[in-house]
């Protein structure tokens, strides 16, 4: 007895021992969710969660070649699992509404004949309404056929009452499930339009591995000088945002003044021809987009589409090239594994203009061994615009 109760403990022992592994999936792990289970987009969620976790993980390591890679491979399975789970959500919808709409067809044929029987009693009743003995004892042929008569249509009248209680309650049934029916067809819209742009970002993720890879040549020495530039600009910039640069007042300037114009090829923190444009207000940077007007952009770079949407003119004359936008880009996380807080952008003939009316500094800051030249316009509502890599 003993021996079959021990290995009874020690089979429930393995069968936990492999349960605790089934639930310890890896996020690399393909097909790790069932997708004919009920749960498989609960699955999807955890799955995701657990990939962000492994790749909060993936970011504390060295920064190498290999790890912005394996970054970038995270950020992909990531979005992938999204998709998947977009995907699953949409087809669940899609069939909740093929049974609504069946349902609201079988609602619709019922509450049609529901509504013809109601039609026929209220005639019946309206002819019984009619007739000489219902109200009238005298005009019945007995006394007893009085009663039977008052009594029939009293029922009729009680029954044709119950008929319109069942016929509005099928009408309510039959307004909900449409109702119903019309807000999971937005919901399925909704998705839809969530899943193009999912898939457009796990096109971006993909291209800028591309990018990542074109640009180092695969090369880690390549990868590191790379990352020392970034890095070397993103101090410098903290600099100036905080005023360590060195400035001097030249003028007051009104709105689309020349100011500056972009250095033409590499400069100083300046892996080539570009405008740094950032904005600060109260010491807060903000994002360039929400000031500038929605205008026609050249994208040129593997990160999501931006454009303005506020009411300042931009900084340099169209057609305006975006090579990097706001925020944690493809090329900030690879390199600096920060946010890029301004906007980097081209113009072809490289003039800078003031985007409102303020007062023109111009500053420097040292970078990489060098000078990082840079303009300044101090303007209302304590906004500061500044304007990197140029000459004065």
């Amino acid at each position: 007895m003993r021996k079959i109760l021990s290995f009874f403990i020690f089979s429930l022992a393995l069968l936990a021992m492999s349960a605790g592994v089934a639930r310890a999936q890896s996020c690399e792990e393909k097909d790790a969710c069932d997708k004919n289970s009920d749960n498989y987009s609960a699955c999807l969620s955890d799955l995701v969660n657990k990939c962000q976790e492994e790749l909060k993980k993936t970011r504390l390591e060295a920064n190498t070649l290999q790890s912005a890679i394996n970054i970038i491979n995270g950020q992909v399975r990531i979005q992938s699992l999204r998709i998947q789970q977009t995907v699953a959500e949409i087809e669940q919808l899609e069939k909740e509404i093929t049974n609504l709409s069946e349902r609201i067809e079988g609602l619709g044929i019922s509450l049609d004949r529901l509504s013809g029987n109601l039609i026929k009693r209220i005639r019946e009743s309206y002819k019984q309404s009619r007739l000489p003995y219902k109200n009238n004892l005298f005009a019945a042929n007995s006394f007893n056929n009085f009663i039977s008569q008052y009594r029939y249509i009293n029922l009729a009248q009680e029954q044709t009452l119950e008929l319109m209680k069942r016929t509005e309650l099928q009408r309510l049934t039959y307004n909900q499930q449409k109702e119903l029916k019309e807000s999971k067809q937005l919901e399925v819209e909704k998705l839809r339009q969530e899943l193009q742009s999912q898939k457009n970002i796990l096109d971006a993720q993909k291209t800028s591995k591309d990018a990542l890879l074109a640009e180092t040549k695969n090369n880690e020495s390549i990868y590191q000088q790379k990352l020392a530039e970034a890095q070397a600009e993103l101090a410098a910039i903290r600099g100036i945002i905080a005023g360590l640069g060195k400035e001097i007042k030249i003028e007051n300037v009104k709105k689309g003044d020349r100011i500056a114009s972009i250095i033409q090829g590499r400069s100083v923190c300046s892996t080539g021809t570009h405008l740094h444009f950032e904005v600060v207000q109260d010491g807060s940077r903000k994002n360039p987009f929400e000031l500038l007007k929605n205008t026609s952009l050249i994208w040129s770079n593997a990160d999501k589409e931006q454009n303005g949407t506020g009411s300042w003119d931009w900084p340099l004359n169209s057609p305006i090239r975006v090579t990097q936008g706001y925020g944690f880009t493809s090329y900030s996380s690879r390199y600096a594994n920060d946010l890029h807080t301004g906007i980097d952008i081209v113009s072809g003939d490289g003039v800078v203009k003031a985007v409102e009316d303020g007062e023109l500094y111009q500053g420097s800051m040292k970078c990489g061994g060098g000078n990082l030249s840079y303009v300044r316009v101090k303007q209302n509502n304590n906004f500061s615009t500044y304007y990197l890599h140029v000459n004065y």
